[in-house]
């Protein structure tokens, strides 16, 4: 429902309950006029999240974690990072959901509702690693345009839902097929209809794995609005951008999808590496799939104090993508020494793993523990900022934290 809409129907003691206090003279408030008090509204209300969360824009909404947020092993909703191109749906009724599936490349075009996609296919649950493909671009220099985020971009939660494999088997799929693309109900900022925020999508190889799924579910129960109520495609190891929320509409395409996000510079890097601050073509550039190797430190919080003589045990997450994380470690003397942590097998393909050590320190004084990821590539973080590129995708330097040893 929109505000103004919302506003027009209240009564007097509903203001009063979302306010907090009496709405003194509010009998005498022009209709349709809204509230200072309801003008700026609390995201972390709103959204059920963390006060510690930091909010990088409100229109459209996009807020990330702190490290020390992401200790979970599996993300629960309050830490978990929101990325929306445009307007979160209003007035969603699941009874009327409605999920097409339709493109050149499908052979008998079908309308499913929420309930026949819950009833007809089976229920898969895993727990899949989202990561926004610009985590990490506030590190870029020269500055790369966008949301300057840091390193909270980034969760794990459990997902439950169908294989998209199997609604594809269902309505049957041409041989020319190489891409899906998701439609969904957010609205544009401009508020035209014929906008869509965006729309993007993954290769049929990607879309046809087992963990790509429909979700309906998000750590077991409903998935909050914000995260993509009451459908969503959740495609982990790949950008988050490809886990299109609130989805009503799948297209099976015989070509590369050309949807709102999908060409230009959008989630693309460079096909070869460039100076900073170069331009690049956009037949120069190349879309973004499997994510790169990557790991965060999530305890303790970065600053810690500790005592002399005193061991310190870390712990954290690591991910590569579509593939695992093979060795972990730590350094406190800048990356001269490196030193192997205690390492996780995923809980399933594509959730993180998590690690664990206990780090001494030889004397009092300032250190940073910087942690590494080497995937089953044998491919490691690199230490500082890699490869530049003009959207600031795909930073996966090694994440530190600072320690004071008393």
């Amino acid at each position: 429902m929109k505000r103004r809409d919302f506003v027009k129907k209240a009564t007097l003691s509903s203001f009063a309950t979302l306010i907090g206090t009496e709405l003194v003279f509010g009998s005498q408030m022009l209709k349709g006029y809204t509230p200072l008090a309801l003008q700026d509204p609390d995201p972390f209300k709103m959204f059920n999240k963390n006060k510690e969360m930091i909010v990088l824009n409100d229109k459209p909404w996009n807020i990330e974690a702190q490290a020390h947020l992401l200790d979970d092993k599996i993300t629960p909703n309050s830490c978990m990072f929101i990325r929306n191109n445009g307007l979160i749906p209003e007035n969603i009724d699941p009874k009327e959901w409605s999920l097409t599936i339709d493109g050149e490349s499908v052979k008998n075009k079908k309308i499913y509702t929420l309930a026949e996609l819950k009833s007809k296919f089976k229920h898969h649950s895993y727990q899949l690693t989202l990561e926004c493909g610009g985590n990490g671009r506030s590190e870029f220099d020269p500055p790369a345009k966008g949301n300057q985020w840091t390193v909270g971009a980034v969760h794990c939660a459990s997902w439950t839902g169908i294989r998209l494999r199997d609604i594809l088997e269902d309505v049957g799929i041409k041989n020319d097929a190489v891409y899906i693309g998701y439609h969904a109900t957010d609205k544009h900022l401009s508020m035209d209809p014929n906008k869509e925020p965006i729309s993007r999508g993954c290769p049929m190889s990607k879309a046809l794995q087992d963990e790509t799924i429909l979700a309906f579910k998000m750590n077991g129960e409903d998935i909050p609005v914000v995260h993509g109520y009451p459908l969503r495609l959740v495609a982990g190891g790949w950008p988050a951008s490809v886990s299109g929320k609130w989805v009503n509409r799948i297209s099976v395409r015989n070509k590369i999808h050309d949807g709102t996000k999908m060409t230009g510079t959008a989630y693309r890097v460079p096909c070869k590496p460039v100076a900073p601050g170069e331009k690049v073509k956009d037949e120069d550039m190349c879309i973004i799939e499997s994510m790169p190797v990557k790991s965060i430190i999530t305890y303790p919080k970065t600053g810690a104090l500790i005592s002399k003589g005193k061991s310190l045990n870390i712990r954290g997450h690591a991910w590569a993508g579509e593939l695992e994380v093979s060795k972990m470690e730590y350094s406190i003397d800048f990356g001269s020494t490196w030193k192997t942590c205690s390492l996780e097998k995923p809980s399933n393909r594509l959730a993180w793993q998590h690690f664990s050590a206990s780090v001494n320190f030889p004397k009092p004084g300032y250190y940073e523990v910087w942690a590494r990821a080497t995937d089953t590539n044998s491919i490691a973080q690199p230490m500082l900022l890699p490869g530049w590129n003009p959207k600031g995708y795909l930073n996966n330097a090694c994440h530190r934290i600072a320690i004071k040893v008393k």
